[in-house]
């Protein structure tokens, strides 16, 4: 498996125009995506491209309703780094090898928000933080 490059750091915030403020205003997020619902994982989603290009910060709040994301603003009420997503270019291979190493993969792989095949490594397996692979945009 070859893991390619750091795609985005996904951000939980608990108001998305709010923070889409901070991240224009404050860290000079050159482009601003329009915001939509990702119904099924219950988040409204936001990229940004950040200044020097390459790198996104995608901003999750939550919809109504049950959405692992508001669990984690209940225990950071200000919101925060919620995960890391690195590319692969075979998502099925990359799955296959992270669990060949005893990783703990939550869930099946799905589709992700940038319209390719994702799944999530248990950040406890990942030195703490909530991984996310990603097959690469084509």
């Amino acid at each position: 498996m070859k893991l390619g490059r750091l795609n985005h750091v996904g951000v939980a915030v608990p108001d998305l125009a709010k923070a889409i403020a901070f991240w224009r205003e404050t860290m000079g997020a050159a482009q601003v995506g329009e915001p939509f619902a990702m119904t099924e994982q219950g988040v409204l989603v936001c990229f940004m491209e950040m200044p020097g290009g390459g790198t996104q910060i995608e901003l999750l709040a939550p919809l109504p309703g049950h959405c692992p994301i508001r669990a984690f603003l209940e225990r950071n009420p200000l919101g925060g780094q919620h995960h890391l997503a690195f590319e692969v270019p075979d998502i099925a291979e990359a799955r296959a090898a992270f669990e060949g190493m005893g990783k703990r993969v939550l869930g099946p792989t799905r589709m992700g928000a940038h319209g390719t095949p994702v799944f999530f490594i248990h950040p406890k397996d990942m030195e703490g933080v909530l991984t996310e692979i990603m097959e690469s945009p084509r």
